[in-house]
């Protein structure tokens, strides 16, 4: 199994979830998070005053799959969440030990 962590732009969100759920992925954990890379942030004029903006927002995606849909859930990320400009985001892929679901125990590909 996999755990695959995005960091995406907001407005890509709805785009990433319908190619995610086109590709066979049955869950997705979304948080609202802030953060900069080579973007460095830009500068917004508010009531007439000018001030940089460090943290941008971002959405990050957390989604554990199994091994076989991995690379067609990577693709399917990187394709919706392409806009084609600086700030995109990024996709982590990880190994992962193993899941468990609480309210029936089981472990394993049966979890996801």
């Amino acid at each position: 199994m996999k755990l695959i962590t995005a960091i995406i732009k907001p407005f890509r969100l709805d785009a990433v979830r319908e190619a995610l759920t086109e590709v066979g992925v049955s869950g997705v954990t979304v948080t609202e998070v802030k953060g900069y890379g080579r973007q460095k942030g830009h500068t917004e004029v508010y009531r007439g005053a000018e001030y940089l903006v460090e943290l941008l927002p971002k959405v990050k995606l957390e989604i554990v799959v199994r091994d076989g849909v991995c690379q067609l859930a990577v693709e399917a990320i990187l394709k919706a969440a392409r806009t084609g400009k600086i700030g995109d985001g990024k996709v982590f892929i990880q190994d992962l030990e193993g899941v468990i679901r609480i309210r029936t125990a089981e472990m394993g590909d049966d979890a996801v």
